[in-house]
């Protein structure tokens, strides 16, 4: 190994080793752009060529070469008869200084590939995860590739704890919830759906719909309307529900709904997809609400992470439109 290389080796490799920043100076150390002219120079054996790669004239390239011959105090090149060629010291040092610039040039492309990977727990109810977020979220991820999401299902916000998650959406009859800041995204409306086959597109009044299939979600928390509170806004007082299927999983009974098997109880935008779609249609104008709305939730006693603030981003931004 030549005195220069011993050099460059040392520069190069010292954080390796077990030295205090102190102990060695990165002196003298001549500028990077002298360098790379002189790298490119000694390649060409042209400082016009040279230029055309780093995209400068060949003025400012025998001005770099000049400076670095300066700092050496040592000639690099010799020029002659509109020819360059290299000393027996510039030739040494080209090798050595093309070596480090290679080495230079791998770690810094190796530290820009790492990608910082952040994890994202994302929670929301069961109709939301299937209906709203399933066909939305491929948008996020494209835009996110540094993000590992998780996505917890629970069926009312009181079943999640905020050590849980980072990110919800949730309906909330009231926004106000200890150690939570929620954002409103759109306020509930409750109506009646079914096949397009199931009434033959016809729309019945709320009484009407009494002699249907009536597709019940078992909710023990009670955290959802309820067939019985949507008659009741409906104007029919304790109606009796002739015939029910009852299903403590509202994608099921959104299944069941789209195979004709009966009338489920809709909420806007999360049923919207199948709406659009045909899947499913009205089956009355009614409709009904108990005064709440859907929110965008996350923890206020912690800080929040820049990947939950890009997804809270997203969330409010997929809910500006219908």
């Amino acid at each position: 190994m030549t005195v220069g290389s011993r050099r460059w080796a040392i520069l190069l490799l010292d954080y390796n080793l077990d030295i205090p920043p102190h102990a060695m100076a990165l002196s003298p150390l001549p500028p990077l752009a002298c360098l790379q002219a002189f790298e490119a120079s000694a390649r060409y054996l042209s400082f016009t060529r040279a230029g055309q790669e780093l995209h400068l004239s060949t003025s400012a390239v025998s001005r770099q070469i000049s400076q670095l011959e300066e700092f050496l105090g040592r000639r690099l090149f010799v020029r002659e008869h509109n020819t360059l060629r290299l000393t027996p010291a510039g030739e040494t040092y080209a090798v050595d200084v093309r070596r480090m610039l290679e080495l230079c040039t791998s770690v810094t492309s190796s530290l820009m590939a790492r990608v910082v990977r952040s994890r994202l727990t994302v929670s929301c109810t069961a109709g939301l995860s299937v209906f709203w977020l399933a066909p939305r979220i491929g948008s996020f991820i494209d835009a996110n590739p540094d993000v590992d999401l998780r996505i917890i299902v629970r069926d009312h916000f009181g079943a999640v704890s905020p050590a849980e998650y980072d990110v919800g959406i949730f309906y909330l009859r009231n926004p106000e919830v200890p150690g939570t800041y929620t954002r409103k995204l759109f306020d509930e409306e409750v109506f009646p759906v079914c096949s397009p086959t199931y009434l033959d597109g016809r729309k019945l009044k709320p009484v009407e719909l009494l002699s249907c299939t009536l597709l019940v979600l078992e909710d023990a928390e009670r955290s959802w309307m309820s067939w019985h509170t949507w008659f009741e806004q409906a104007g029919l007082e304790r109606p009796a529900l002739n015939q029910t299927i009852i299903v403590n999983s509202y994608p099921l009974i959104v299944q069941l709904a789209t195979h004709g098997k009966g009338v489920a109880l809709g909420w806007n935008r999360v049923i919207d997809p199948l709406l659009e779609h045909g899947a499913l249609v009205r089956a009355s104008d009614s409709y009904a609400t108990m005064g709440g709305s859907y929110f965008v939730t996350w923890p206020s006693e912690r800080a929040e992470t820049p990947a939950a603030r890009r997804f809270r981003e997203w969330v409010i931004g997929q809910t500006v439109a219908p």
